[in-house]
């Protein structure tokens, strides 16, 4: 990382290789490994902290849930509160972590004279995605090995009930679904979150209108996501203090309102905010050295992030359909595997292949609405709106 970042060629241009002069920027590479490493620790902490609540939350939830009068309050009240944890814990790490990078680089590399400053933190996103790729692979084989096993030998062979104490590679099981979902959840949105904000704050600086307006113009994809935060944050109150949880059917219900209400409340909040952190008009240089540029506005980023928050709600509703056992299709693969492994394969599959035809669309839908709006300013927009509601959808990740 620091040889690939500090060197670069110039006066390259129609002259052998040889002949070409080598510029050593010790500096520049200095920081972007200074911000790699800090990515990967700060991912690293993420999946440490989800694993631990975990850990200790699952038998405060077994007792909880042993309540006689109200077990299914408790417990949701219990898991949920655990997931909460990791979910605020992991996005205010990212937002404190990459913030205090910025401050401090900043005094490197001033934001209004160069453009080193946002090129330097590009490795924050970078280290976060290098764990990350360890913890989801890694957890996810892990899981599965230990999952399957653990039903083969037992539900099959000996005909033990699934996830029952007699089994011992439910042990296993268990370890491995805390690896996966939880420690390799965390470490792979935390890099999500952390390179789609890098992105954005390197495509605001190519804006010389932004750059005028000042630092909180340029941290607006932060300021997305600190509003997400305390949306968050309001609506997670609800299932515990306004609606609790009385029976089995709430709990899938209010798993689904805390998603579309927070998504409902991000969108009316957010536009106020970004009408003070926004000049009323900024220029972005479609292509740079062409002067060619279009015309931004804060309704025109509203958009933008607006179409990503939706869509990515719409994406989770779409695969929480084709996943839940609550609807036709999950129980249609389960008809299938009564004929056989062959139907339930095929059948899986043209499932699997089905259900992501409302994804794409979505996904390409918002890619054309943000770049004719913002460009590739208004595409980094759409990805840090579909990350803005990270804290709720972290929270029913490791609540599960």
């Amino acid at each position: 990382m620091f040889v690939l970042t500090s060197r670069v060629r110039e006066n390259c241009k129609g002259v052998a290789n040889d002949d070409c002069e080598i510029q050593w920027l010790w500096k520049k590479g200095a920081l972007t490994t200074v911000s790699f490493v800090v990515g990967a620790l700060t991912s690293i902490f993420c999946g440490f902290l989800g694993m631990k609540v975990a850990v200790f939350s699952n038998a405060r939830t077994t007792i909880s849930c042993a309540d006689r009068q109200s077990p299914y309050e408790k417990g949701f009240n219990t898991s949920f509160r655990a997931g909460s944890v990791v979910g605020f814990g992991l996005v205010c790490a990212t937002l404190l972590s990459l913030y205090l990078l910025l401050v401090i680089f900043n005094r490197a590399y001033p934001f209004a004279e160069s453009d080193e400053l946002f090129e330097c933190i590009t490795g924050f996103g970078l280290g976060g995605s290098a764990i990350a790729l360890f913890g989801r692979v890694g957890g996810g084989i892990f899981t599965k090995a230990a999952d399957v096993g653990a039903d083969l030998a037992g539900k099959v062979v000996v005909g033990i009930p699934e996830d029952d104490a007699r089994n011992p590679g439910v042990v296993a099981d268990n370890i491995g679904d805390n690896v996966g979902d939880v420690a390799g959840a965390s470490a792979d949105l935390f890099g999500s979150l952390a390179e789609s904000t890098c992105a954005c704050l390197v495509l605001a600086h190519a804006s010389a209108g932004l750059v005028a307006s000042g630092w909180t113009a340029l941290m607006m994809p932060l300021i997305i996501t600190v509003v997400g935060v305390l949306v968050c944050m309001v609506v997670a109150l609800i299932p515990v203090y306004v609606q609790p949880v009385k029976k089995e059917e709430d709990i899938e219900k209010q798993l689904k309102i805390q998603l579309f209400v927070t998504a409902l409340v991000v969108t009316g909040v957010l536009y106020p905010v970004m009408m003070w952190a926004l000049p009323d008009e900024f220029d972005l240089e479609t292509v740079r050295g062409t002067g060619h540029v279009i015309k931004g506005t804060p309704f025109k980023a509203y958009l933008c992030t607006i179409a990503g928050l939706w869509a990515g709600n719409i994406i989770g509703f779409w695969t929480e359909y084709y996943t839940s056992f609550s609807y036709t299709p999950t129980v249609e693969v389960a008809h299938s595997a009564e004929t056989g492994a062959a139907t339930v394969i095929i059948y899986g599959l043209a499932l699997g292949f089905k259900s992501c035809i409302l994804p794409v669309f979505l996904i390409a839908a918002v890619v054309y609405v943000s770049f004719t709006s913002l460009d590739m300013y208004g595409v980094s927009l759409g990805a840090v709106g579909m990350l803005s509601t990270l804290t709720t959808a972290l929270t029913i990740d490791v609540f599960g």
